[in-house]
């Protein structure tokens, strides 16, 4: 009981770190994407990313990568590979800011994919800051002023889906599989549908360019190791509301790399939606407390 604070503190700390450079691969990525194929970014992402996985793959090597779900690893696949990709195409097209808030949108999907995909209830209390949070994703793409029909804004949403998808698929696969199988099946898949086109897209990087894709994979891989340490230090409660501080990182960000300032329509909607969304994740902590 005595360490309980330090420790939530130190899970805090990291969670921070985390979201810190969740939201610089986003800023460093929409740099990236300026001048190198998108799927270059994203191979180059997976790479590292796989290579993170390597010690602990070698380990028991290949019985680590046996499955009992193939099918679900393809569902997961495919969800991870249209929100990696839907979130650069995004990027590319949206304030940093405003695609990061949307990106936030999968806190509802995944809410409402549960039902069907997991069986879990969905009552009033869900529904309701689910229709709260889509509203609030409206506000950010401004019906009938110039964003519902914005192909950047429509992206973005199937990218959240694409995580939505993966994220439950997560969740069922976790139960039979490890974290570094997961892991090193989607770094695998994806660096490999990624590296497909690599002979006819793939343009050799200067020592500037070199320096960015590494760090997008090397910040990529980071924040996914300190997300994992945050949640092994810290109260879920605790950690899962620190990720909305990517929506701070990403308008300083925004600000200081491309001169972004987010409106008043990106502002109010991400209150709804992170008020939405850091809702739902309270009934779930009290539901797993109960």
């Amino acid at each position: 009981m005595g360490n309980a604070g330090p420790t939530t503190t130190k899970g805090f700390v990291l969670a921070l770190l985390a979201a810190a450079c969740f939201a610089t691969t986003a800023a460093l990525a929409k740099v990236a994407i300026a001048e190198y194929a998108l799927l270059q970014v994203l191979f180059v992402r997976q790479l590292f990313v796989f290579l993170t996985t390597l010690p602990t793959l070698s380990q028991q090597f290949p019985q680590n990568l046996k499955t009992e779900h193939p099918r679900l690893h393809a569902i997961r696949l495919a969800g991870a590979f249209t929100t990696l990709s839907g979130n650069l195409v995004a990027l590319s097209l949206l304030p940093l800011a405003t695609a990061v808030t949307l990106g936030f949108a999968q806190v509802f999907f995944v809410a409402l994919l549960a039902k069907w995909a997991l069986g879990e209830p969905v009552g009033p209390h869900r529904i309701g800051a689910v229709i709260a949070g889509f509203f609030g994703v409206l506000v950010v793409m401004r019906p009938g002023v110039d964003g519902l029909a914005g192909f950047g804004t429509v992206v973005a949403l199937i990218a959240a889906l694409g995580a939505g998808v993966a994220v439950i698929t997560v969740r069922r696969l976790s139960q039979t599989e490890s974290s570094t199988t997961l892991l090193a099946w989607q770094a695998i898949c994806i660096g490999a549908l990624s590296a497909l086109p690599m002979p006819w897209l793939w343009q050799t990087p200067d020592l500037q360019g070199a320096l960015l894709l590494g760090g997008i994979g090397a910040l990529s891989a980071l924040g996914q190791w300190l997300g994992v340490a945050a949640l092994r230090n810290g109260e879920a409660s605790v950690i899962g509301n620190v990720e909305y501080t990517k929506l701070l990182y990403a308008a300083v960000l925004g600000y200081l790399l491309f001169d972004e300032l987010p409106d008043q329509w990106t502002l109010a909607g991400a209150a709804i939606i992170v008020a939405a969304a850091a809702y739902i994740f309270h009934r779930e902590t009290l539901k797993k407390r109960a």
